[in-house]
């Protein structure tokens, strides 16, 4: 990690060209050192212009997470909330795991700007870019087991779309087990690892990554149609902080509801944003078979309920990948 790196792009990130001696001189380094920096940047995928006589810049502005903001926008239940901010990391949920194993504490929170080595589910890779995406997780500890815990990405998933809509995001669905949808493409993802005993007490850390401005050379690099805040928000800029704020403020809600009652407290809510309620699906199964039926719904536990030619069958997380039958025709 070069230690400039972070500190220039801070600098950058108004969208305007900075020259090399400005910086350096603003640092107390030399032009060497700044482009050093720059280099390195430009090593974990950064795109920045240098043009002779004028200096470096971000292809456009952007928004850098600021702590004092989230917390403001959390609001009173901050008091909850043990935030960290990184410049850059592989896996926030990666590195909060490492820290919970280390007795980090209930609800500790880990955001970056730039996550390099993002995980999604059944071993995908997640797609970020400095600026483009949201990307966090939040630690916390239940005293039950994690045999409770089914259905905890539902409801997480309640608390993401609530979000949301306060931000005036109001076309997001919610595909079964973790994803949000809008017209059919990913808008964020929701990554759950789960540490302690089966029947003791447990944690979860809770990943979630949401696309906020994705360039259209991270469109093309995420393998499913995906779609961003900025292209869903009807014009209306969102502050990165005040979304990260926003979203921790309902996780909050519900995960403390979730705590006493389970999912079975915000199932219904859950079934009123599913987007393939009703409709037909196809389902991959881990031996291969596709197996079509149509979603009845969730149970009380999270399980997905689907109507097959063998009857209705119940499905969970970790059996199947769920598609539409009609888009993927």
């Amino acid at each position: 990690m070069n230690a400039l790196t972070f500190p220039i792009l801070k600098q950058l990130s108004d969208g305007q060209f900075h020259s090399g001696e400005a910086l350096a001189a603003q640092f107390d380094v030399t032009r060497v050192t700044v482009w050093n920096a720059i280099q390195y940047a430009q090593s974990l995928g950064v795109e920045i212009f240098s043009v002779r006589g004028r200096g470096y810049k971000l292809p456009s502005a952007i928004e850098l997470l600021d702590k004092d903001t989230v917390l403001r926008t959390i609001g009173v239940q901050s008091e909850w909330i043990q935030l960290e901010v990184l410049d850059t990391v592989d896996s926030t949920n990666t590195y909060l795991l490492n820290a919970a194993a280390n007795g980090a504490p209930h609800v500790s929170c880990v955001a970056t700007h730039m996550q390099t080595g993002g995980r999604g589910r059944r071993g995908r890779n997640w797609v970020s870019e400095l600026g483009a995406s949201l990307t966090f997780s939040l630690l916390w500890r239940f005293d039950c087991g994690a045999t409770a815990l089914s259905g905890l990405s539902l409801a997480v998933g309640v608390g993401l779309i609530r979000a949301l809509n306060e931000l005036g995001v109001n076309a997001a669905q919610l595909k079964w087990p973790n994803d949000v949808l809008v017209n059919q493409k990913k808008l964020a993802g929701i990554l759950i690892d789960l540490q302690g005993d089966m029947d003791g007490p447990s944690a979860a850390v809770i990943g979630v990554g949401i696309n906020v401005n994705l360039s259209g050379n991270a469109l093309k690099r995420i393998d499913q149609p995906a779609i961003d805040i900025q292209r869903v928000s009807e014009g209306h800029a969102l502050n990165q902080s005040v979304l990260l704020g926003t979203v921790l403020k309902h996780f909050i809600d519900v995960l403390r509801d979730f705590e006493i009652h389970g999912f079975v407290s915000v199932r219904d809510e859950w079934l009123s944003h599913h987007a393939y309620q009703n409709q037909t699906v196809r389902m991959l199964m881990p031996d291969g078979r596709d197996v079509e039926g149509l979603v009845k719904g969730v149970a009380d536990d999270g399980i997905l309920l689907v109507e097959t030619a063998l009857g209705l069958q119940r499905f969970s997380a970790g059996e199947i990948s769920l598609r539409a039958v009609s888009h993927e025709r």
